[in-house]
This record gives structure tokens, sequence and C-alpha cells, in this order.
């Protein structure tokens, strides 16, 4: 190959799907003058499986980007076709938002925010080869197919499915990536020449529709929440909700053919030899593993305003296309669908994750970063999570500044990687709120009082939005001092509210704030009988109660908080080798000295780490 230079570079990103964007963008936003390739121009931002964006402890994480001053919150909350919150009838903890969004607007809207990005170039090259060489500053080549060869500083690597993907449709498999696009399979022989511990893992999605051949007349309708609340703490005006979403159920036919052809899954016959995302799994593997159960729940998405077609959210299936077919149109609602696009199972390339730090930098590969599915996770918000924490590490090292780590108890975010650097990951890794210790604090509704003053600190927020953030902040306190000392007397009509909600009339006259802390009452049962209450946003009000009516809970979760910062400030030589310490069990000291934990913290949330195993560290801190 013929090869020339290209240019010099601080940051490139290898990859412009959700991770790569955010770490393009949070590079160049921070002053890093940065390139971000992709195989495909048409392909930014793509929405390859859901055409949505949050849903449950996703929708933290969302909140989380956009309080540091990433995009994706702002960018779905332009592109939502509908909005809904998740978990109502469950505490403020789970509630998650999650935006059905116009996937070829929301690709568009995201390409050309990166085409308008100061500081940022966007270019269609695959990166066949990547070097480490000797150098002072710009430490990596990147070179592409054509032979162009560009010097760089910092290197993000975000490939999401693309690195060495393989596409299986029952007996029919090739290489490719998603939607039809071409697989990176040069890069992925380099990555492995430079010694990084990759991975087989495998993923898949739905058939979609055609909308016209859909009998809705049999389906059971589900409308957003109106009004639509936004991802987005600057959005102010979402408008309304634009389309339906619709449910339907599988049942004893479907699960018949699916049966009759399980031989035929490659996923059963050992073609795919990736391992599949247990909380997301396939209809045939959904079928196979419960057995017993009678039916499985689907839901009929659409894809944009401006295309017919639907998506089927919980039929993804590796079988082949003329069993899909078949099995489809068991489905009441679906007896007559058009597939459109048949669904797909793809493996692909990626790296454990043990082998990171916290910023997302490789151990042993200094300026080489990994974002988003490349680290084992699956999901688009996982992925923009990653992809934000890596660019910003990335600029701040270049820029000789402290790096930014988020703990446990500080985001979903932090929860995230912690669990991908300290636990690593066997499966495609999935955000639940059941992974975080810290849920009540943790809140979607409060993640910019805990991260906006982070994202500000760094750049990323402008000081107008702050000053925004501090006058809301003021005004929650306000409010909670005021319920805190505003007394409603007792009368006919808060006795009425209070019997209707099933909880105990009063005979003197009640603080706001202990009505609130009765779980049946909520701000809006006693907004009339409040006649001082203020104009604030729903917001204000929104957090004010969560913190009154949580009060004594989020007390102790602050409380462990402090304990486990306590255990944090023990910090961990790097270079030690734990066999060198008596005491330590053998499982131990292998783990121990194969993620070198930074302080006991860390070294206590490693499997294979046990209690008295810590009680040593302590000791040996000590002397």
């Amino acid at each position: 190959m013929v090869t020339y230079k290209a240019g010099n570079y601080d940051v490139a990103v290898i990859g412009a799907g959700h991770a790569g964007i955010e770490a393009a963008l949070a590079a160049a936003r921070l002053g890093m003058k940065t390139l971000i390739f992709t195989i495909n121009m048409d392909n930014v931002g793509n929405c390859p499986c859901n055409p949505s964006i949050g849903g449950t402890a996703k929708g933290h994480l969302v909140r989380e980007i956009d309080a540091l001053g990433g995009e994706m919150g702002k960018t779905a909350d332009e592109c939502f076709l509908q909005m809904r919150m998740l978990n109502r009838g469950k505490g403020p903890a789970v509630h998650s938002l999650r935006a059905q969004i116009d996937r070829v607007k929301y690709s568009q809207t995201m390409k050309h925010k990166i085409e308008l990005q100061e500081n940022l170039e966007l270019r269609q090259a695959e990166i066949v080869s990547i070097n480490n060489i000797e150098a002072d500053e710009y430490s990596w080549e990147l070179t592409t197919q054509m032979g162009a060869v560009f010097s760089v500083k910092k290197v993000i690597i975000a490939t999401g499915t693309f690195l060495g993907g393989k596409i299986f449709v029952g007996e029919v498999s090739y290489e490719g990536g998603p939607d039809g696009t071409f697989a990176a399979t040069a890069l992925g022989k380099s990555l492995k020449e430079l010694g990084l511990p990759l991975r087989r893992f495998k993923t898949g999605t739905p058939a979609r529709v055609l909308r016209s051949s859909i009998d809705f007349s049999e389906l059971c309708e589900q409308a957003g929440d109106e009004p639509p609340q936004p991802f987005s703490f600057e959005t102010e005006n979402m408008g309304e909700n634009k389309v339906l979403c619709h449910i339907s159920w599988t049942n004893e036919n479907t699960k018949q053919i699916i049966l009759d052809n399980i031989h035929r899954s490659p996923l059963y016959g050992g073609a795919i030899e990736g391992i599949g995302p247990r909380y997301c799994p396939s209809l045939e593997d959904k079928i196979m593993r419960f057995k017993d159960k009678e039916r499985h729940q689907l839901f009929i998405e659409p894809c944009g305003l401006d295309t017919e077609e639907m998506y089927l959210q919980g039929m993804s299936s590796s079988l082949p296309e003329e069993v899909q077919v078949k099995f489809y149109h068991t489905i009441k609602g679906l007896e007559n669908a058009v597939v459109m696009r048949p669904a797909y199972a793809i493996e692909y390339d990626c790296v454990d994750p043990l082998s990171l730090t916290a910023t997302l930098e490789f151990k042993n590969f200094k300026g080489l970063y990994g974002a988003g599915q490349f680290n084992g996770s699956s999901g688009y918000e996982e992925a923009a999570a990653q992809g934000l924490i890596a660019g910003i590490n990335a600029a701040l090292s270049a820029l000789g500044k402290e790096p930014l780590i988020l703990d446990r108890s500080s985001s979903y975010i932090g929860t995230l990687i912690d669990d991908l650097i300290t636990k690593g990951a066997n499966e495609p890794y999935r955000m639940m709120t059941s992974r975080s210790e810290y849920r009540l604090i943790l809140r979607q509704d409060n993640a910019d009082a805990r991260l906006t003053p982070l994202g500000y600190n760094i750049g990323l927020i402008s000081q107008e939005r702050y000053e925004k953030f501090l006058k809301k902040q003021a005004e929650i306190k306000e409010e909670i001092e005021r319920i805190e000392n505003t007394t409603l007397p007792p009368s006919e009509e808060l006795n009425r509210i209070l019997v209707s909600r099933e909880t105990s009339p009063v005979t003197t006259g009640v603080k706001i704030a202990d009505l609130l802390r009765r779980p049946q009452i909520t701000y809006e049962d006693l907004k009339e009988l409040d006649a001082n209450r203020p104009e604030r946003h729903r917001s204000v009000f929104e957090e004010a109660e969560i913190e009154v009516k949580y009060a004594g809970y989020i007390k102790k979760q602050i409380d462990r908080v402090e304990q486990v910062n306590r255990m944090s400030e023990k910090a961990l030589p790097t270079d030690i080798d734990y066999r060198e310490i008596t005491g330590l069990r053998l499982e131990a000291q292998e783990k121990l000295n194969k993620i070198k934990p930074i302080n006991i913290a860390q070294a206590s949330r490693i499997s294979g780490v046990s209690p008295a195993d810590i009680s040593v560290l302590v000791i040996w801190l000590s002397k």
C-alpha cells in the first residue's frame, strides 16, 4: 500500500456511533483538534436497533450525559415522536424517561452538529491499522484503507458492532456491519497484533414491517405522557406527542413454529460463537429459556414520520427469513405483515474492559481509550456515556490536566464504568437500576444537581446554563424551607382529600412537609389549599417533594456514601505485586494483580476478593 501523511491531530475517534459522537464533540469543545472517522457518513448516529432513546436506567444515563454537557438528550428531544416516563407506579428512584425517536432525523441532526462543531472534522474512511510509535506527542499512527496516515496524540476506539462484524440469518452468514453496512475487519487484526485482549460478543435486532400491512384494530394502543417531559435540562418547549405505539403478544402457534425450527437457529446450531445479552434475548432464546410461558409481549413502534417502517421491539431473531415471516404471521395484528427488513444477529469483536482504567484509557497503552460496545457494553445510552467520559479524559490528558473519574455514588455513569473495569463483562453489559446501591440519590430528576457543576468546571457547560442551574437549586432550597414552615389549618376540604387518599384526617394545623411525608399525598393533591404557593417550574416542586418525602432514606444513603468515601481515601499503589502480601488468598492475589485497583473501595468490589482479603489489605496499608 502506498501511504501518505494526512495531518496531525490531538484526538482521533474511530467510529461515529453514539459513543464516538459524544467523544468527538467533548474533545473538540474542550479545544482539541479532533478527527472522527466513519465507514459511511450516512450512518453517523445511526440507531440500527430500537428507534428509541432512554428506558429503565438508560434514561438516567441520558440525563447524566446532558448534565455533564453531552449531546444525546438534546438531540433526542429535537427528534422525539413520543415520550413516556416508565415505572411511574414505583418510587422516584426508578422513574426513567424513554423517547420514541425519528431515527433518520436523529442521525441527520447528529451528523449536522458534528459538521458545525469547531475543532472537529468528520471523515468517511476505514481505519485498517493502528500503531503505537515512539514519539513525545503524536505517539499514535492511524492508517486508512486509502493509505492516508494520521499522527495523533490520543485515540478513542468506538467501533460499536462493526469490528469483525458478521451477520447471521438462519443458515446464511457473511461479513458485515449493522443495517447492511461493511464490517471493519482489518482493524480487528491490527488491534490483536497490538496486543489488545479481544473477544466475541453477539447482539441482534428484530424485523421491520410495512405499516399498511398491520391490522391496528387488533392491537392495544400505548400513548405518550402529556405534557411530554424532556431529557435535556435546557429544553424548554417539547410540543406534543406525535405518534402512538402499539402492543401485541406471541401465542402457542408462534412458540410451536420456533420450536419446530430451533435447529435452524445459528445460536442453537453452534454457528454463533459470541456471547449474547442476557437481558435482551432473541425470541427463540426466550422460548427456549421460558418454555412454560404462554406468551411474550412485543411493542410495535414507528421508525419515523417520513417512513412506513415499523419496529417490532422484543422480537429479535436469527432464524431463517421464511421462518421469521411464518411466526410473525401468527401474531395478532401481524397476520398479513410485510417484512421489509428481516431480523438478524450480529457477532463482533470487543475488548476485555478489565484492561481499562477508570478514565477508559488502556492500562498498557498510554493515549489509547475505548468506549461503547467496544468495551463490552450494550445499548446506545451506555455507549454515549462512555464516549463522553473517554472524550473528556482524552482532552484533559492532552491538556495536562487531572482526569475526570466518576465514582459509583456520583452517577450511573460512574457505576457503569466501575462495573466494567472492576467486574469485567462476560456478556454485553446493560445498565439497570438494580446495579446501583445508591438508587435513591442517583435519580434521573436530580442529575443536574449531581453533575452540572462538574460539567461547568470541565468547560462543557456554558456560563448562562450554569447560572440558570444555580437559580433552580436556590428555588428548590427555598421551596423546601417554605413547606417545612407553612401550616395548613384543619378544614373540611383538607380532610376530604386526606380521606379520599386513604390517609388519616387532621384536627389541628399541619405543616405541608408533614403531609407530603405521607406516601399517599402529593404536591398536586394540596395545590388548591396552598394559597401562597409560588410560581415555579414543575421540576422545582418535583425535587422539593422527593427531598422532603424521602429525607430519612436519602440521609441513610448519604451516610453510606461517606463511609465508602473513607475507604476510598485508602489509596493502593498501582505498582505493587500482591503476591508479596502475606495473608491474601491466591485468587485475591491474581484478581488484584490483574485489575490493579486504585483504592480499597474498588478492591472490595472485585469478584473473588473477600472481606477477609480487604482486612489484610487495610492492615498492610497501615504498616
